[in-house]
């Protein structure tokens, strides 16, 4: 499940509100061990997704660094060719 997690930091243009959320809700399901929360579990489900959405918010704005921001496009071009050799070999 976490491979679904991606990098945030350091992109032009930052990272939206529904990356931070996607990335956050990846973590939970990890930590948690289930995708889906059974009903007597969602609400803590739903309250550490938004806890954990709010922390990488607050550290995402923290960050500095000295290089250039990246460039989305180019950083999925690379992952869409590491995947095209990784699959090519198997």
């Amino acid at each position: 499940m976490c491979r679904n997690i991606r990098t945030l930091h350091n992109f032009e243009p930052p990272a939206t509100g529904d990356e931070v959320h996607a990335a956050a809700l990846q973590y939970v399901r990890k930590v948690s061990g289930t995708a889906k929360p059974s009903a007597a579990n969602q609400a803590a489900f739903d309250a550490a997704v938004h806890e954990v959405a709010h922390a990488t918010r607050h550290l995402l704005e923290a960050l500095v660094t000295s290089a250039p921001p990246k460039d989305r496009e180019v950083e999925a071009a690379k992952a869409r060719a590491r995947s095209a050799e990784r699959y090519a070999r198997t």
